[in-house]
């Protein structure tokens, strides 16, 4: 990395690997702690939700992703329809053993982003995990979430049912995904919870207030979703880059009367990036990480990409040093973001907490 302060006026993306060794981190606990690599895959990309993806490419960017050292692949039920989880089962056909693969039940599809609904109770939990299952040809998952928290079922009840699965022997850890620091207290007196999901980036820092707290204490993972901004703060998101994914238009940050302002606010990041000799995308996930050991959390961050060269910037996140200046740079962020992260604020933690 070249010192702080000394220009950069490019960073292009490279197809070659990455020389960074990954970090690791452990979900769960006892006899369940696993080790993982710090940085995972989202794999909702791959279901078509940031535009088109031919089978060949997801064949190609798994590929990618294994080779590099990523050994977690998440995914959902919802994710195209089941597509994701249906491409995944076909491409770890007798190579199950060497991911750890995470997936999610809960949200009722119908009715586009913020419509949508959220089903916590035991008859639809234990009813989804059998086509996931079969989708991904495999008798376990290694993670199962509940993707939101249903308002109209007790957090206890829901992760009771959970538990009945883990029980059986289909899920080996439990997790909760945009779940209150007061949901998961509850939710770890019924059942161990070895990961709570939320978006966390430069500008989505509400869980920071009770979220991450509350999972330091208790020992649970965060995996931070969205880490660049749903592709935000990346080399080349430019305007013409909302329309290619139809989910992301969706999001308020994305709509006409925020987009400007975010994507000026996401020009002087790059700028930031280049300055300290990097790409946007490693200084992003670089200060997750960061920011995570600061709070005393364990953290995996799952950007999802298409690209191979955005998989290899994203594992550069390693080789960044976060000065002070940096980090006090990057604190001016989240106050200057054009709109609220979530199109429906009760469906994520901050919105429930009162903080966004």
């Amino acid at each position: 990395m070249k010192p702080y302060g000394e220009s950069m006026s490019e960073a292009p993306l490279s197809t070659e690997p990455s020389t960074t060794t990954l970090p690791s981190t452990t979900i769960g606990a006892g006899d369940t702690a696993a080790e993982v690599g710090a940085i995972g895959y989202g794999a909702m990309s791959i279901a078509g939700t940031y535009g088109a993806i031919a089978d060949a490419d997801v064949i190609t960017i798994l590929d990618a992703t294994l080779a590099s050292g990523v050994n977690l692949i998440d995914t959902a039920n919802v994710y195209g329809d089941g597509r994701s989880e249906e491409l995944l089962g076909r491409y770890l056909a007798g190579r199950r053993d060497d991911v750890f693969l995470a997936s999610k039940v809960g949200i009722v599809t119908g009715g586009g982003i913020g419509k949508r609904g959220i089903r916590g109770d035991r008859a639809h939990l234990h009813e989804q995990i059998e086509g996931t299952l079969t989708r991904l040809g495999t008798d376990h998952l290694d993670l199962y979430y509940q993707h939101r928290v249903d308002p109209d079922i007790p957090i206890e009840e829901t992760v009771g049912a959970l538990a009945e699965l883990v029980a059986a022997g289909k899920v080996l850890r439990i997790g909760l995904s945009e779940a209150t620091g007061e949901e998961l207290r509850r939710a770890h007196t019924v059942h161990p919870i070895a990961a709570i999901q939320s978006e966390w980036s430069i500008v989505s820092r509400d869980i920071e207030t009770y979220v991450v707290p509350a999972a330091a204490e208790l020992g649970v993972t965060v995996v931070a979703f969205s880490p660049l901004s749903r592709g935000l703060f990346t080399e080349d998101f430019t305007a013409e880059t909302v329309p290619l994914g139809g989910t992301r238009a969706n999001f308020p940050r994305f709509q006409p009367e925020h987009l400007t302002a975010n994507l000026e606010l996401a020009a002087r990041f790059r700028t930031l990036a280049h300055r300290i000799g990097t790409t946007a995308e490693a200084l992003a996930l670089a200060w997750v990480h960061d920011r995570g050991q600061q709070l005393g959390a364990r953290v995996v961050s799952i950007p999802g990409t298409r690209s191979v060269a955005h998989l290899h910037a994203n594992l550069e996140a390693f080789q960044v040093e976060l000065t002070d200046e940096i980090r006090a740079e990057i604190d001016t962020y989240a106050d200057q973001v054009s709109g609220p992260r979530a199109a429906d604020p009760n469906w994520v933690s901050g919105g429930r907490e009162g903080l966004i």
